[in-house]
C-alpha cells in the first residue's frame, strides 16, 4: 500500500513518515497542498494523510478540489482544530476521517488500517493463496504448519503479490505500491526481493507460487 503524506511540518512528516514504512507502507511526503496535488495527478496512491493548514492550498480546499476531480482515495485529515464544527467542516469537504494533533501514532495506524479496509469491501484480516496465508493484523506469514520470517520490505512485497494473487504485476505497479517516489527503477532491487520472498515461500516444496513472467513482470498463483 502506497500512501501520500501532505504535511509542512518537517518533525510531523518524517514522524509519520517513519513510523508507517516501520509498518511497511510505502509513503510520500508533499510540504504543501500545491505539490500534493501535483503529485496525486501523478501517482496512484491507496490513501492521504492531509494537514489542514497547508501554504498554497489548504488542506479544506484540496480535499473538495479532489472529490470535484472525482479522486476518492480515502483521507484522513490531521488538523490543529478540533472543535466540532471543525470536524465537520473536514468532513463535509470530502475526508474520510479527521484526527486532531496532537495525536498518538497508534491510533493514526489503526485508522489508516480502518480506511484501507473501507476502500477495499475484499480486504480482510488475513490474506490467503492455497496454503499460504498473510496475517495483515499481526504480520505473521505461514505456509502450511511453517510460519516465515519476513523482513519488512519483504512483507510489504508479499502483500501486494497475494492482494493481485493470478494477475501479473510489471516491476513499474512493484515500484509504485511497494517502494517510494524516490526508488530508482533502474536497479535490480526489486529481482533481489523477489528471489529473498521465493527462498522463503518456496522453499522445501514443489509447488511453487511465485513466478517470473518473462518480459512483463512477476506473478503469484496456485
Amino acid at each position: 500500500m502506497r500512501i501520500l503524506v501532505i504535511e509542512d511540518e518537517a518533525k510531523i512528516a518524517q514522524f509519520v513518515k517513519r513510523g508507517l514504512k516501520e509498518e511497511g507502507y510505502a509513503v510520500d511526503v508533499a510540504v504543501d497542498g500545491e505539490e500534493g496535488h501535483f503529485m496525486l495527478s501523478s501517482n496512484e496512491y491507496d490513501a492521504i494523510i492531509l494537514d489542514l493548514m497547508l501554504p498554497k492550498i489548504d488542506g479544506l480546499t484540496l480535499c473538495r478540489t479532489l472529490r470535484k476531480e472525482g479522486n476518492q482515495v480515502p483521507i484522513i485529515m490531521l488538523t490543529a482544530k478540533d472543535t466540532v464544527k471543525d470536524k465537520v467542516k473536514g468532513l463535509d469537504s470530502g475526508a474520510d476521517d479527521y484526527l486532531p494533533k496532537p495525536f498518538a501514532f497508534e491510533e493514526l495506524l489503526a485508522r489508516v488500517r480502518v480506511v484501507l479496509r473501507k476502500k477495499d469491501s475484499r480486504v480482510q484480516t488475513q490474506l490467503k493463496v492455497e496454503d499460504l496465508v498473510l496475517d495483515l493484523l499481526t504480520h505473521k506469514v505461514t505456509r502450511g504448519n511453517r510460519e516465515i520470517d519476513l523482513t519488512v520490505k519483504e512483507y510489504a512485497l508479499l502483500e501486494y503479490l497475494m492482494r493481485n494473487a493470478g494477475n501479473i504485476v510489471t516491476r513499474t505497479m512493484i515500484s509504485e505500491h511497494v517502494w517510494d517516489i524516490n526508488f530508482d527503477t533502474f536497479t535490480n532491487v526489486i529481482d533481489v526481493y523477489i528471489n529473498y520472498l521465493r527462498n522463503k515461500i518456496d522453499s522445501g516444496t514443489t509447488e511453487k507460487m511465485i513466478h517470473t513472467v518473462r518480459g512483463k513482470g512477476y506473478l503469484l498463483k496456485k
